[in-house]
């Protein structure tokens, strides 16, 4: 891996994404090129005209097509849904091979390592293809292999508050 970072927003709380993206909009308007992709988030955020707005500098990408969550459906759509997933991982690949973008953000892809639908390996792989991107990666759940090759990770927890 070249001198890109890789930064980890995980844990049960709300926020993840949120956080993934104020650095995108911070970069983008530092003249940076982010690119955004979603796995497992339903609709996500590509639908909405508001983020036509945001190209070029912060592009937006989700490959899974369905808004009823992955272990809801049948065998035969989650092997459709990890097929549609791991493309979105292959264009991961090409946007960090071809240097595309200054920041990457690969949205709940440690659900899709939870899920098994790719392994830890292949999430190390993509990463360690980043040479000079920046990678973020959220997810609700760390898997400790994965905190071997991050260079920050931040955990965002829900917190209880007390009336006062």
């Amino acid at each position: 891996m070249g001198s890109g970072k890789v930064m980890i927003f995980m844990g049960d709380g709300y926020g993840k994404s949120a956080a993934a993206l104020g650095i995108a909009l911070k970069r983008a308007s530092e003249h940076e090129n982010i690119v955004v992709i979603q796995f497992l988030k339903g609709k996500g955020i590509t639908d909405s005209e508001f983020t036509k707005r945001l190209e070029p500098e912060i592009k937006i990408f989700r490959f899974e097509k369905s808004d009823v969550d992955y272990m809801e459906r049948t065998p035969e759509e989650q092997e459709e849904a990890a097929v549609n997933i791991r493309n979105g991982l292959s264009f991961a690949r090409k946007v960090l091979t071809t240097g595309e973008c200054n920041l990457l953000i690969l949205d709940e892809v440690l659900e899709v390592v939870n899920k098994g639908i790719i392994s830890v390996d292949d999430l190390k792989e993509l990463v360690e293809s980043a040479s000079d991107t920046d990678v973020i990666i959220t997810g609700s759940e760390m898997n400790v292999e994965v905190c071997r090759f991050a260079d920050k990770i931040s955990e965002i927890g829900n917190m209880q508050f007390k009336n006062y």
